[in-house]
């Protein structure tokens, strides 16, 4: 109607751009099914070759000519098809069979990162690179509260880097309910040090959205047991975005967070089991008090990564060393921190409750066990220099404690020290967790002590693993 075109033009070009379509379609499958089909060859070779020198022929034959029969294959078939052939072999040694295990062994090694990469950064600066620096005092290094610590170093972080931010409910006019950030709202503005309303969800996507255009965003969430209604953004979003753009784009958002023993059912939960394995992506930080977490922002704004950084909420008003080089010391991430040596039993824990078995520990010297105590300090990832182990040589006895539920962190960690790294081999006694009742903690201070583990609980459960080792010597408590 307009003379753009006549009908018979709009008909050859519908007729082109069919066409054109069809062709780049069998273009990108061939791209896509050639490699497979050469490795089908390849697959099919190899196992004819085995069954002519297997007992086992017809059955290793059948799967070959299924094989052949797939038109068009994808790379589950080859393995699925290949690995099968050697179970009629396994006491059949032949360099038929070895030919075959190394093509598998291969073309694994050479498809699994194609599946399971960039879950985290694969960069040199990836923070699990980034070497611990230790703060540094001097002799008249006054003593003052925690808060004091994470707000002074917070300040020192955005002077030095104009593209970080903080935000969140009530974070910036009264620097947030601890006052971890007092008076950084009136210094650096209410842009950068901001207020939110009541609304976790939108908190974490803002802090998504900033960081994707290239900002440092610190997305506060006001307490641990709230960052349930942001955790389906956490997990389904950030947590995949590295690994589902093949490292392609990246969300450097801290979440900042405090958490575990207090007194309240809603303001002292420890759902850390949970968040672990949802989580896989996201960078798990459990400092035990401000230093270390001032350590880990430090350590984070020099990397590319998100994380979640649980601050202990019990801690802000504990006395620390205010460190001289703020801004600059860094608690390095996936690394665990053996705090007292020992070499009776080795007691793993984190965050709060770590304080108590630092407690408890000095307590057992005093019936003659000596007890060596490490701080897992991150949970993801754990101590990726397997140092737990060591330990647990050393001691032959395994002890983990921790505020989550029953079967929560506590057996992930559980997992990591026996499992990955192997510590089974050294015990002489059936590793153990003690966890928090399987509920929400109670309230008040009775509350917080009948709802997790307390000192009491951890000397006891220690004492009765000795006293297993030797009644003799540890006679029953009770």
């Amino acid at each position: 109607d307009n003379g753009f075109a006549t009908e018979e033009d709009l008909i050859t070009l519908e007729k082109e751009v069919k066409k054109e379509v069809r062709e780049a379609k069998k273009e990108a499958w061939a791209a896509f099914t050639t490699p497979i089909k050469n490795k089908k060859k390849e697959a099919v070779a190899l196992l004819d070759n085995l069954a002519g020198r297997s007992a086992n022929k017809s059955f290793i034959s059948k799967l070959k000519n299924d094989l052949i029969a797939i038109d068009e294959p994808v790379k589950k078939d080859l393995l699925s098809l290949t690995r099968r052939a050697l179970r009629y072999v396994i006491h059949e040694p032949s360099e038929e069979k070895e030919k075959l295990a190394g093509w598998i062994k291969n073309y694994l090694a050479e498809e699994q990162p194609h599946y399971s990469s960039y879950l985290y950064s694969e960069l040199p600066d990836k923070a699990t690179s980034i070497s611990e620096v230790a703060p540094e005092y001097n002799d008249d290094t006054e003593l003052v509260d925690g808060r004091i610590v994470i707000r002074n170093n917070f300040d020192k972080l955005f002077s030095k880097y104009p593209n970080a931010l903080v935000f969140g409910e009530d974070s910036g006019n009264i620097g947030d309910v601890n006052q971890g950030l007092e008076g950084l709202q009136k210094k650096y503005g209410d842009i950068r040090v901001a207020d939110t309303g009541i609304r976790e969800a939108t908190i974490l996507g803002q802090g998504i959205g900033l960081a994707l255009r290239g900002l440092r965003p610190i997305a506060e969430i006001q307490y641990l047991d709230y960052i349930l209604y942001a955790l389906q953004t956490m997990s389904d979003d950030l947590a995949t975005l590295r690994y589902r753009t093949l490292g392609r784009q990246k969300a450097p958002v801290i979440v900042r967070t405090r958490g575990h023993r207090l007194e309240g059912i809603w303001h002292a939960g420890s759902q850390m089991g949970g968040l672990i394995h949802l989580l896989r992506g996201i960078y798990i930080l459990t400092p035990r008090n401000m230093t270390k977490a001032a350590g880990f922002y430090n350590t984070l704004m020099e990397s590319d990564e998100p994380a979640l950084i649980i601050e202990s909420l019990n801690g802000y008003r504990l006395k620390e060393r205010l460190p001289e080089n703020l801004g600059e010391f860094k608690t390095p991430i996936g690394k665990v921190e053996v705090v007292k040596e020992g070499t009776d039993i080795t007691l793993l824990s984190y965050g709060s409750t770590f304080r108590i078995v630092e407690q408890v520990a000095q307590d057992l010297l005093g019936v003659g066990i000596n007890a060596e105590v490490i701080d897992a300090q991150t949970l993801l990832p754990f101590d990726i220099h397997h140092e737990t182990v060591e330990s647990v040589k050393k001691t032959n006895r395994l002890l983990i404690i921790d505020e989550d539920v029953p079967g929560g962190a506590s057996a992930y960690l559980m997992q990591e020290v026996l499992e990955k790294q192997g510590a089974y081999r050294y015990l002489d006694s059936v590793p153990q967790t003690l966890t928090a009742q399987p509920h929400r903690p109670a309230y008040g201070t009775d509350g917080d002590y009948f709802s997790k583990p307390n000192a009491e609980d951890i000397f006891e459960k220690v004492y009765s693993i000795m006293n297993e080792t030797d009644p003799k010597k540890y006679p029953g408590l009770r």
